[in-house]
């Protein structure tokens, strides 16, 4: 299906705000003339028909000269999203290569991304998305003229990104068997997802979570011309009541429970994407959210956004789209309970876990760039919000008005209540590596003037990054001294014996301690989440990391146990899309300690621009990947 509007010749030059088009005289002899049409500044994004209309003295006749997809333009200042600077624009529109930021905020890990843009069918894909959207289904005329706003546009694509309500691109899946689709962890790209999408005709490709859903959404966007980035807010908090406020409830010996509606992610991913915001006034243009991950409903479908960046800084809350949901994920506060006989016996209020670092890739570089300061500002002291304490006020935004904005900046908030007399941090040394112990210190401070003696009970469990933790596989519980005013740490060490059997590479950790007074019963909990840092997979293309379009050249992929004891049953998986033709493989029925196991494989790429090898390592004693790598290659012309 394509737009049609009807263009008409002008001596005067174009019209920014109408069609127009200009002859200009070419080769008379060839009966050749050029023709330069001009669309508005306000066009809708969509496939349109070019049709040439030739009336002479004698005669009429009609020639269909083909089809133009009409896309935004970060280029023209008169733009919805015209963005100023030359390497921003790079960045963010013509860049088919990403980053994206995981694990926890105690060691990030970095997954490399290919957007995919310039593969042949991804921009035919984009489009059919667009055409299948309930909204074009339903009124096709109307969806047509809307999508001249790109804050339309970009909340019709993020409920078609996932696919929870619609014929939408991605079908996600957290928990249980991956066999019947594509685990996760195992994208790298989004130009195969729309390629398997376009030739299953609509039916959701199997499986997604937040990071693939992001990417996808990113594609989608710099496709279609919206300057677009991927963000990962590190411990995002999923506020299922509205109250801005998440609840974490805990055992007497540090067992994570799960009695809550509400969950801190370890990170989450979603998009900022570039445009006005004609729609609430020129104070919210600029970076705006746009979460495709299927969490809550927003008018009645599974997306969230477009919301500016500034609005969730300023904490105005009543501003369309999401803001108070997406400022809880940043901003909420955390309340952690502890439990015992259904009775609460401790409590601690944590004001800034939420949110702790806010991440995107820089511009021309993998370094990460810290937007935190974007999204939050310093709290000026430590608060615990209630219902009351914020305030409620009609403020006009723009040319529409946002009634009962709720305005969180200069209301005065009662302080909190710390009487705890012992000060307790629990933190993890060192780097912890898949395959070594983990070294562990309770750090305990008594803040009165007598000898106390204290019950400390650690425990570790393994989460999932979007919920809470299973079952626990280690423990430690000790009876310890402590002096008036004085310091005590304790070492601990997890060794490989207790966590092999149900950790691998990636996983996430969480301990807790909580340490009791015998004497006075009192209570207090101390918390730290990480992720094991897999083993390392080396990948080497001869030549360098540049590889030449459409010529043969050869990558190594090797792994080496660093473990001193055998590895049963071991397999080195290699693929590319874009470089390789599905899956390559080495096995050993046997990897000694310090052997080496080693896969060569010849890759040629079709198209230029940047593609992914990835590679991956399992044995037959996990049923997990115990370790993935991704590896950047450049193709040139």
């Amino acid at each position: 299906m394509s737009a049609k509007m009807l263009v008409h010749f002008s001596d005067k030059g174009s019209d920014p705000h109408s069609w127009s088009a200009q002859i200009y005289p070419g080769n008379i002899r060839q009966r050749v003339v050029t023709i330069h049409v001009c669309s508005p500044v306000l066009s809708s994004v969509a496939q349109y028909q070019l049709l040439v209309h030739i009336a002479g003295t004698h005669e009429q006749s009609s020639y269909a000269a083909g089809t133009f997809v009409l896309l935004y333009n970060p280029w023209l200042k008169e733009d919805a999203v015209y963005m100023p600077l030359d390497v921003q624009r790079q960045e963010y529109i013509k860049s088919d290569y990403g980053v994206i930021y995981m694990g926890t905020d105690v060691n990030v890990s970095l997954r490399p991304w290919s957007f995919g843009q310039y593969e042949p069918g991804v921009l035919e894909a984009c489009l059919q998305l667009l055409q299948v959207s309930p909204q074009h289904l339903s009124n096709s005329h109307k969806d047509y003229v809307l999508r001249a706003d790109p804050a339309y546009l970009s909340r019709i694509i993020c409920a078609m990104v996932n696919s929870s309500d619609d014929m939408g691109l991605v079908e996600g899946r957290w928990k249980g068997s991956y066999k019947d689709g594509v685990e996760p962890t195992q994208w790298s790209g989004s130009a195969d997802i729309l390629h398997r999408w376009m030739a299953s005709k609509g039916k959701p490709v199997r499986y997604g979570q937040c990071w693939v859903f992001a990417s996808v959404l990113c594609t989608v966007m710099r496709v279609l011309g919206i300057p677009s980035r991927v963000v990962t807010v590190f411990n995002a908090a999923h506020d299922g009541d509205g109250n801005l406020i998440t609840e974490e409830f805990y055992s007497s010996t540090g067992e994570r429970l799960g009695l809550s509606k509400d969950s801190i992610w370890n990170f989450h991913v979603w998009v900022e994407c570039w445009m006005k915001r004609s729609d609430i006034g020129a104070e919210f243009d600029g970076w705006q959210v746009v979460d495709p991950t299927p969490q809550e409903m927003s008018g009645g479908a599974y997306r969230c956004g477009p919301c500016p960046v500034v609005a969730i800084q300023r904490r105005y809350l009543g501003t369309p789209y999401d803001t108070a949901f997406v400022y809880a994920s940043v901003d909420a506060d955390i309340v952690r309970m502890i439990v015992r006989s259904g009775k609460v016996v401790g409590k601690k209020v944590d004001t800034k876990w939420v949110g702790r670092l806010i991440f995107t890739k820089s511009i021309g570089s993998d370094v990460p760039v810290d937007l935190t300061d974007s999204y939050k500002r310093q709290k000026q002291d430590q608060t615990y919000r209630v219902g009351n304490s914020v305030c409620r006020a009609s403020r006009s935004v723009g040319p529409h008005p946002v009634e009962e904005m709720v305005c969180l900046s200069d209301m005065p908030r009662p302080p909190i209540e710390d009487t705890s007399s012992l000060d307790v941090t629990l933190t993890v040394q060192g780097e912890p590596t898949a395959g070594k112990s983990i070294n562990l210190t309770v750090t305990i401070t008594n803040l009165t003037n007598s000898t106390r003696l204290l019950r400390e009970h650690l425990n570790a469990q393994l989460k999932e990054f979007n919920s809470g933790p299973e079952k626990s596989f280690w423990k430690s519980h000790q009876e310890v001294r402590i002096q008036p005013f004085g310091d005590l740490t304790q070492n601990h060490f997890i060794p490989l014996s207790k966590y092999e059997a149900f950790l691998v590479g990636d996983d996430i950790v969480k301990v807790v301690a909580v340490i009791k007074d015998l004497k006075t019963k009192e209570r207090v909990l101390a918390i730290q989440d990480f992720n094991l840092i897999s083993p390392k997979i080396n990948i080497k293309v001869e030549g360098g990391d540049s590889i030449q379009l459409k010529k043969e050249h050869t990558a190594i992929v090797s792994f080496t146990n660093k473990l001193n004891k055998p590895i049963n049953g071991a397999v080195l998986t290699v693929e590319g899309y874009g470089l390789l033709q599905g899956k390559q493989e080495a096995r050993l029925t046997v990897l000694h300690p310090d052997e080496k196991i080693e896969k060569k494989v010849a890759i040629m790429a079709s198209t230029s621009g940047t593609k992914l090898l990835s590679a991956s390592f399992s044995h037959s004693s996990s049923s997990n990947v115990v370790s993935r790598t991704f590896h950047k290659v450049s193709v040139t012309t």
